[in-house]
């Protein structure tokens, strides 16, 4: 079943009337039935010659974050002409990536499509992608910018460890997934920034960590509504609060002050980036847009920016709340 799966093909992109950069699809679970076709390998290797095989593989690209993460599509639409394909295709690897979790029945068959990417991004190291719409786009990206095959791998490595449904052990296992995935992703929207700097790197680091945490609180309802919870097992046992009392979303004050402190772990992150403010290059801070949110916290970016905020809000720091209360978010 597994192998007949990838060896179909992706069908045309169709994008409707409204075009590929109008209208709002929602976010979260509820998108999952959008109709958008599940890219896979057709068993051929596009080469530089061969890459107009794949028309409309920059709009594929688009399209899935716009369904997928609408907040990274709306953060890409920002950036400057010259990232901006480049950044759409390295987003829209996150999403294939992540979106694997949800999509399978057994982990074996996650493991399979792991494994495709990780010798898909091998492939595009040596000049021969495979016929994939995000890897054809992937491969453009790394041969315009010269990107870190390492944090790529990483991304894959971390993902394909995380296809067992276990919650975390601590907070600092949910940090090093954070650091693996979210803050990878940030480092090489720096290179495609052309930014190659200490300082903007330590910024981006926390800055993943706190978003992997802020991502982990906002896909609770989604996880809630499987009948599964991820929140660090010792801070749940710290307050003496058990999966069951968030199954039953239980709004008592020991699942508010599990709910506080997950979240203060991720503004002490945020802080900390902050930290950095002077030293990273302007350049560099359209890399880090999504962390724009509401809240009593000064923004990084200029006050011209903030009209996006009510489509990019990344958290309500309005802790502590019961986590059935946070905007709905799977695992990208």
């Amino acid at each position: 079943m597994a192998a007949h799966a990838l060896a179909l093909g992706w069908g045309p992109l169709r994008l409707g009337s409204s075009g590929c950069l109008r209208g709002r699809t929602p976010r979260g679970p509820s998108a999952r039935g959008s109709g958008l076709p599940a890219p896979v390998v057709l068993g051929r290797s596009a080469t530089a010659s061969s890459r107009t095989e794949a028309p409309g593989s920059d709009l594929y690209c688009v399209e899935l974050l716009r369904k997928r993460d609408y907040e990274g599509y709306l953060c890409c639409l920002l950036l400057p002409a010259e990232a901006r394909s480049s950044a759409f295709a390295l987003r829209a690897f996150n999403v294939e990536l992540a979106q694997v979790k949800d999509s399978i029945s057994q982990k074996t068959i996650g493991q399979m499509r792991m494994q495709f990417w990780k010798k898909a991004v091998e492939d595009i190291y040596s000049g021969s992608p495979p016929h994939q719409p995000v890897a054809i786009e992937l491969w453009k990206a790394v041969k315009r910018h010269n990107l870190t095959k390492r944090w790529l791998m990483k991304i894959i490595d971390e993902r394909e460890k995380n296809l067992d449904d276990k919650a975390y052990q601590n907070i600092q296992e949910l940090e090093t997934y954070a650091e693996n995935t979210q803050s990878s992703l940030l480092y090489l929207m720096l290179e495609v920034l052309g930014i190659r700097d200490l300082h903007a790197d330590h910024a981006a680091s926390h800055i993943g960590k706190a978003q992997g945490i802020v991502t982990c609180l906002r896909a609770t309802p989604y996880h809630i509504s499987r009948r599964k919870v991820f929140l660090p097992m010792d801070i749940c046992m710290l307050h003496g609060v058990s999966q069951e009392d968030f199954l039953r979303k239980n709004q008592n004050k020991n699942v508010r002050n599990v709910i506080y402190d997950v979240a203060s772990q991720g503004h002490l992150h945020l802080k900390q980036a902050r930290s950095f403010q002077k030293s990273v290059p302007v350049k560099a801070f359209p890399a880090f847009l999504q962390t724009i949110y509401s809240g009593p916290f000064p923004l990084w970016f200029n006050s011209s920016i903030w009209k996006f905020t009510p489509a990019l809000e990344f958290t309500r720091w309005k802790v502590p709340l019961p986590a059935w209360t946070a905007p709905p978010r799977t695992s990208i």
